[in-house]
């Protein structure tokens, strides 16, 4: 039952059934059938199922989470003995936005208090960040709330929140936000990322279509392509947007606006190690101090 139940996950995780077998290496129909398999095993449905679509029902909520807490445990089975924690290496996942910002001075806290201690930064989007976390491949993840919740076994710690903004070339002096994103050509965070659902989301609820342009999953790479004229973008903004360079400015999006929440995910049971507290502790800080007032 256990495969039936990481396919649960993620079916949870990826929004669609032909989403998760990309993700897990399954066809949808293999995952169709494992899911059915499932609801059989437990006599429940676990999803509510619209032609093409299927909905976690409350049963499948309920579920969910104590498939998470079953495949966690079925995974600690194969754990290795403990290491000795004053030697061990941390694993920390890290989306792009936050390497450059949040952990520098975080890091240079840290490192004072322990100048031996290695250390790994794993870069990648919140989505593959989460599920090296469920594999016990990192020890903590700095990056976007998932947006479908935190699933069961795992811990939340909000830092910040980011208002989104529009961001266009300097040289752009219309007002209204709205105008200025249907007549140019639209630079699209990555769907597949928390930002990108973020995006899209936004996008449907005020029935706008722009003409999409080019797609990408890195903050800087966006505003360097604003800055180069090849259209707008909506990202994600620390503070007012003013330490972005002066060939770009962002646009407030007004009662419209809506951000992003970056934070800390951890397991809940967290290893006894109080260098890695110290070390949530040092990015809690740094997330507190004003952008104009930070380490670099």
């Amino acid at each position: 039952m256990i495969a039936e139940l990481r396919t649960l996950l993620a079916v949870a995780r990826h929004g669609t059934f032909a989403a998760a077998g990309a993700r897990i290496g399954l066809t949808q129909a293999a995952v169709s059938g494992q899911i059915k398999r499932l609801e059989a095993q437990l006599g429940l449905r676990l999803f509510d199922r619209t032609g093409r679509s299927a909905t976690l029902n409350a049963d499948g909520l309920r579920t969910l989470a104590r498939a998470q807490e079953l495949v966690s445990r079925f995974d600690a089975l194969a754990d290795p003995a403990t290491p000795d924690t004053a030697q061990a290496r941390l694993r920390i996942g890290a989306i792009a936005s936050v390497q450059a910002d949040l952990l520098p001075g975080a890091l240079a806290r840290w490192r004072q208090a322990h100048p031996r201690r290695p250390l790994q930064v794993v870069p990648g989007i919140s989505l593959h960040l989460m599920d090296q976390l469920d594999a016990g491949e990192l020890e903590l993840a700095v990056m976007i709330r998932p947006p479908f919740g935190i699933p069961a076994g795992l811990a939340w710690t909000s830092l910040r929140h980011e208002r989104y903004m529009l961001l266009v070339p300097a040289t752009l002096r219309a007002r209204a936000w709205r105008s200025v994103l249907e007549a140019h050509p639209f630079i699209r965070y990555e769907r597949s990322s928390f930002g990108g659902r973020q995006v899209d989301r936004f996008l449907r609820t005020q029935r706008l279509q722009p003409r999409e342009s080019i797609e990408v999953d890195d903050l800087p790479a966006m505003t360097a392509l604003v800055a180069a004229g090849l259209g707008v973008a909506l990202v994600p903004c620390a503070g007012d947007g003013a330490a972005l360079p002066p060939t770009v400015r962002a646009m407030r999006l007004g009662e419209a606006a809506f951000h992003r929440e970056i934070g800390l995910l951890r397991p809940a049971q967290a290893k006894d190690d109080p260098a890695l507290e110290e070390l949530v502790a040092s990015l809690r800080a740094e997330a507190a101090t004003p952008a104009s007032r930070r380490s670099r």
